[in-house]
């Protein structure tokens, strides 16, 4: 779910479907889920580890429904274990969120954030 940047990348803005979201988890290895506001919707979210912010990951907010409804979240996986930035803009970081070994940390989007 994360993208490097390169030439080749692009994001389809199109809803994930029903259905399961596969991570790659385990050993020092997590995952970040980022619960957005619908008005997110496509905009592409980067975290970084705390220590190295230059080292940024990024992955755009869709919507994804579920039983009942939908939201809309960025799953990032394959996210070395650690404290990551996430960053409301490319200069100004927004929070915090330990992501553990083997699991799934979660971080919901202040609505503050979004009414600037």
């Amino acid at each position: 779910m994360s993208h490097e940047h390169n030439e080749h990348s692009w994001h389809s803005m199109t809803p994930s479907g029903q259905g399961t979201v596969m991570l790659n988890i385990g050993n020092g290895i997590g995952a970040l889920i980022i619960n957005t506001p619908g008005r997110m919707h496509g905009r592409e979210i980067e975290v970084s580890p705390v220590d190295d912010p230059a080292r940024r990951t990024h992955a755009a907010v869709r919507a994804r429904y579920v039983w009942g409804g939908v939201c809309y979240s960025v799953v990032l996986d394959s996210l070395p274990e650690g404290r990551y930035t996430v960053w409301d803009n490319p200069v100004t970081p927004l929070g915090e969120v330990d992501v553990p070994s083997g699991g799934v940390a979660d971080f919901t989007w202040p609505v503050a954030a979004t009414v600037a």
